[in-house]
Protein backbone atom coordinates (compact mmCIF):
# COMPACT_ATOMS: atom_id res chain seq x y z
CA UNK A 1 0.00 0.00 0.00
CA UNK A 2 1.10 3.23 -0.93
CA UNK A 3 2.06 5.88 1.77
CA UNK A 4 0.30 8.69 0.04
CA UNK A 5 -3.03 9.21 -1.83
CA UNK A 6 -1.18 11.58 -4.26
CA UNK A 7 -0.60 9.76 -7.63
CA UNK A 8 2.60 11.32 -8.82
CA UNK A 9 4.37 11.12 -5.42
CA UNK A 10 3.45 7.42 -5.33
CA UNK A 11 4.69 6.73 -8.89
CA UNK A 12 8.26 7.72 -7.24
CA UNK A 13 10.95 5.34 -6.54
CA UNK A 14 11.35 4.42 -2.53
CA UNK A 15 14.76 6.14 -2.36
CA UNK A 16 13.41 9.08 -4.03
CA UNK A 17 10.46 9.11 -1.79
CA UNK A 18 12.05 9.15 0.97
CA UNK A 19 13.64 12.19 0.01
CA UNK A 20 10.45 14.04 -0.18
CA UNK A 21 8.39 12.04 2.29
CA UNK A 22 11.05 13.24 5.54
CA UNK A 23 10.53 16.88 4.23
CA UNK A 24 6.77 16.52 3.89
CA UNK A 25 4.01 18.30 6.25
CA UNK A 26 0.73 16.89 6.38
CA UNK A 27 -1.80 19.51 6.72
CA UNK A 28 -5.48 20.44 6.31
CA UNK A 29 -6.48 22.66 3.77
CA UNK A 30 -9.81 24.33 3.92
CA UNK A 31 -12.63 25.85 1.39
CA UNK A 32 -11.61 29.32 0.24
CA UNK A 33 -7.95 28.58 1.42
CA UNK A 34 -5.58 30.77 -0.28
CA UNK A 35 -2.32 28.65 -1.48
CA UNK A 36 -0.56 31.60 -3.13
CA UNK A 37 -0.83 35.05 -3.90
CA UNK A 38 -0.69 37.03 -7.14
CA UNK A 39 2.62 38.46 -7.88
CA UNK A 40 3.90 37.35 -3.83
CA UNK A 41 6.69 35.44 -3.00
CA UNK A 42 5.87 31.33 -3.21
CA UNK A 43 6.84 29.66 -0.10
CA UNK A 44 5.32 26.13 0.12
CA UNK A 45 4.10 23.57 -2.40
CA UNK A 46 0.93 21.51 -1.31
CA UNK A 47 0.80 17.94 -2.88
CA UNK A 48 -2.83 17.24 -2.69
CA UNK A 49 -4.27 13.68 -1.08
CA UNK A 50 -8.23 15.50 -2.11
CA UNK A 51 -9.91 18.75 -2.41
CA UNK A 52 -9.61 20.43 -5.03
CA UNK A 53 -8.01 24.10 -5.96
CA UNK A 54 -8.30 26.26 -8.53
CA UNK A 55 -5.80 28.46 -10.34
CA UNK A 56 -6.90 32.05 -11.76
CA UNK A 57 -5.94 34.34 -13.85
CA UNK A 58 -7.09 37.88 -13.46
CA UNK A 59 -7.18 40.06 -9.70
CA UNK A 60 -10.04 41.87 -7.94
CA UNK A 61 -8.98 45.09 -10.60
CA UNK A 62 -9.43 42.74 -13.45
CA UNK A 63 -12.14 40.07 -14.85
CA UNK A 64 -10.96 36.72 -13.18
CA UNK A 65 -11.43 33.73 -14.94
CA UNK A 66 -10.46 29.79 -13.79
CA UNK A 67 -7.39 28.82 -16.16
CA UNK A 68 -6.48 25.46 -14.16
CA UNK A 69 -7.63 23.02 -11.41
CA UNK A 70 -5.46 20.48 -9.58
CA UNK A 71 -6.77 17.20 -7.01
CA UNK A 72 -4.36 14.65 -5.82
CA UNK A 73 -3.10 13.97 -9.56
CA UNK A 74 -0.52 16.68 -8.46
CA UNK A 75 0.65 20.03 -6.71
CA UNK A 76 -0.24 23.24 -6.43
CA UNK A 77 2.38 26.31 -7.22
CA UNK A 78 3.74 24.19 -10.62
CA UNK A 79 6.03 27.84 -11.29
CA UNK A 80 7.62 27.21 -8.21
CA UNK A 81 9.50 24.13 -9.78
CA UNK A 82 10.53 25.91 -12.67
CA UNK A 83 12.18 28.03 -10.88
CA UNK A 84 9.92 30.76 -10.42
CA UNK A 85 9.37 32.45 -7.39
CA UNK A 86 6.43 34.54 -7.96
CA UNK A 87 3.32 34.60 -10.15
CA UNK A 88 0.36 37.14 -11.16
CA UNK A 89 -1.67 34.11 -10.97
CA UNK A 90 -2.99 33.46 -7.45
CA UNK A 91 -4.76 29.42 -5.92
CA UNK A 92 -6.89 28.61 -3.76
CA UNK A 93 -9.37 25.80 -2.42
CA UNK A 94 -12.35 25.58 -4.76
CA UNK A 95 -13.21 21.97 -1.80
CA UNK A 96 -11.07 21.23 1.37
CA UNK A 97 -8.97 18.52 1.56
CA UNK A 98 -5.01 17.01 2.96
CA UNK A 99 -2.18 17.59 1.57
CA UNK A 100 1.63 17.15 2.02
CA UNK A 101 3.08 20.98 2.70
CA UNK A 102 7.05 21.41 1.75
CA UNK A 103 8.85 24.19 1.31
CA UNK A 104 9.91 25.62 -2.33
CA UNK A 105 13.21 25.87 -0.54
CA UNK A 106 13.66 21.97 0.46
CA UNK A 107 11.68 20.80 -2.64
CA UNK A 108 14.10 22.58 -5.21
CA UNK A 109 16.78 20.90 -2.78
CA UNK A 110 15.41 17.19 -3.39
CA UNK A 111 15.16 18.37 -6.93
CA UNK A 112 18.71 18.94 -7.17
CA UNK A 113 19.53 15.57 -5.29
CA UNK A 114 17.05 13.52 -7.52
CA UNK A 115 16.95 13.22 -10.55
CA UNK A 116 13.53 11.27 -10.32
CA UNK A 117 11.80 14.12 -8.55
CA UNK A 118 13.15 16.31 -11.01
CA UNK A 119 11.96 14.52 -13.85
CA UNK A 120 8.18 13.36 -12.43
CA UNK A 121 7.73 17.11 -11.73
CA UNK A 122 8.58 18.38 -14.50
CA UNK A 123 6.25 16.12 -16.46
CA UNK A 124 3.76 17.17 -14.49
CA UNK A 125 4.44 21.19 -15.20
CA UNK A 126 4.36 20.21 -18.87
CA UNK A 127 0.83 18.22 -18.19
CA UNK A 128 -0.30 21.13 -16.39
CA UNK A 129 1.03 23.41 -18.97
CA UNK A 130 -1.43 21.55 -21.81
CA UNK A 131 -4.85 21.98 -19.25
CA UNK A 132 -4.12 25.73 -19.12
CA UNK A 133 -3.83 25.57 -23.32
CA UNK A 134 -6.93 23.29 -23.24
CA UNK A 135 -8.86 25.81 -21.17
CA UNK A 136 -8.10 28.85 -23.49
CA UNK A 137 -9.40 26.30 -26.51
CA UNK A 138 -12.68 25.53 -24.27
CA UNK A 139 -13.35 29.39 -23.73
CA UNK A 140 -12.47 30.53 -26.96
CA UNK A 141 -14.02 27.66 -28.87
CA UNK A 142 -16.87 25.83 -27.26
CA UNK A 143 -20.46 26.87 -25.44
CA UNK A 144 -21.03 27.11 -22.19
CA UNK A 145 -22.66 23.90 -22.18
CA UNK A 146 -19.81 21.97 -23.62
CA UNK A 147 -17.26 24.36 -21.22
CA UNK A 148 -19.64 23.40 -18.14
CA UNK A 149 -19.49 20.09 -18.74
CA UNK A 150 -15.58 19.93 -19.21
CA UNK A 151 -15.64 21.29 -16.37
CA UNK A 152 -17.54 18.83 -13.65
CA UNK A 153 -16.10 16.12 -15.63
CA UNK A 154 -12.67 17.16 -14.08
CA UNK A 155 -13.82 17.86 -11.28
CA UNK A 156 -15.73 14.34 -10.83
CA UNK A 157 -12.22 12.99 -11.64
CA UNK A 158 -10.78 14.56 -8.48
CA UNK A 159 -13.40 14.15 -6.19
CA UNK A 160 -16.28 11.86 -7.02
CA UNK A 161 -19.82 12.34 -8.14
CA UNK A 162 -21.21 14.84 -5.61
CA UNK A 163 -19.86 17.84 -6.64
CA UNK A 164 -20.24 20.54 -3.84
CA UNK A 165 -19.97 24.02 -5.83
CA UNK A 166 -22.14 27.18 -5.90
CA UNK A 167 -22.72 28.82 -9.08
CA UNK A 168 -21.00 31.77 -7.93
CA UNK A 169 -18.11 29.91 -8.13
CA UNK A 170 -18.71 27.95 -11.65
CA UNK A 171 -19.55 31.57 -13.43
CA UNK A 172 -15.49 32.56 -11.85
CA UNK A 173 -14.88 29.20 -13.34
CA UNK A 174 -16.74 29.46 -16.32
CA UNK A 175 -15.94 33.16 -16.79
CA UNK A 176 -19.18 34.27 -17.17
CA UNK A 177 -22.49 35.53 -15.48
CA UNK A 178 -24.15 33.56 -12.93
CA UNK A 179 -27.77 33.62 -14.45
CA UNK A 180 -25.79 31.86 -17.46
CA UNK A 181 -24.53 29.55 -15.08
CA UNK A 182 -28.17 28.57 -14.19
CA UNK A 183 -29.73 28.58 -17.79
CA UNK A 184 -26.59 26.22 -18.76
CA UNK A 185 -27.03 23.73 -15.56
CA UNK A 186 -30.64 23.32 -16.45
CA UNK A 187 -30.07 22.62 -19.88
CA UNK A 188 -27.58 20.07 -19.01
CA UNK A 189 -29.85 18.91 -16.19
CA UNK A 190 -32.62 18.23 -18.87
CA UNK A 191 -30.52 16.01 -20.70
CA UNK A 192 -30.28 14.17 -17.26
CA UNK A 193 -26.55 14.27 -17.19
CA UNK A 194 -26.35 15.70 -14.25
CA UNK A 195 -28.36 16.92 -10.66
CA UNK A 196 -28.21 20.48 -9.92
CA UNK A 197 -29.25 21.45 -6.04
CA UNK A 198 -27.72 24.01 -4.16
CA UNK A 199 -24.37 24.30 -3.77
CA UNK A 200 -24.82 20.77 -4.55
CA UNK A 201 -24.33 19.03 -8.58
CA UNK A 202 -24.39 15.45 -8.60
CA UNK A 203 -23.05 13.24 -11.62
CA UNK A 204 -25.63 11.02 -13.11
CA UNK A 205 -24.54 10.32 -16.30
CA UNK A 206 -20.38 10.77 -17.14
CA UNK A 207 -21.02 8.91 -20.76
CA UNK A 208 -23.51 11.84 -21.70
CA UNK A 209 -21.10 14.69 -19.74
CA UNK A 210 -18.41 13.23 -22.06
CA UNK A 211 -20.96 13.35 -25.29
CA UNK A 212 -21.74 16.98 -24.74
CA UNK A 213 -18.18 17.95 -24.14
CA UNK A 214 -17.18 16.43 -26.87
CA UNK A 215 -13.19 17.40 -27.64
CA UNK A 216 -13.15 20.06 -25.24
CA UNK A 217 -12.52 17.53 -22.79
CA UNK A 218 -9.60 14.56 -22.63
CA UNK A 219 -6.63 16.01 -24.04
CA UNK A 220 -5.06 17.06 -20.34
CA UNK A 221 -6.00 13.74 -19.08
CA UNK A 222 -4.44 11.99 -22.01
CA UNK A 223 -1.11 13.47 -21.66
CA UNK A 224 -1.10 12.88 -17.98
CA UNK A 225 -1.15 9.33 -19.04
CA UNK A 226 1.17 9.10 -22.12
CA UNK A 227 3.98 11.07 -19.75
CA UNK A 228 3.21 9.55 -16.31
CA UNK A 229 2.04 6.13 -17.39
CA UNK A 230 -1.15 6.18 -15.74
CA UNK A 231 -4.75 6.92 -15.69
CA UNK A 232 -5.29 8.60 -12.76
CA UNK A 233 -8.84 9.23 -12.26
CA UNK A 234 -11.48 8.47 -10.10
CA UNK A 235 -14.01 5.38 -12.14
Amino acid sequence: MSWTSNRLLSMLPQPDAALLRERLEPISLTQGEVLFRSNEKISYVFFFEGGLSSEIAGSDETKKIEVGCIGYEGFSAVPAVLGVDTSPHYAFMQCAGPALRISVKELRTVMDESRPVRDLLLKYAHVFLIQIAATALADGRYDIEQRLARWVLMSQDRIGDKLPLTHDFLALMLGVRRSSVTDALHRLEGTLAIKAERSLISVRDRRALKDIAGASYGLPEREYERHLGRDWRMP
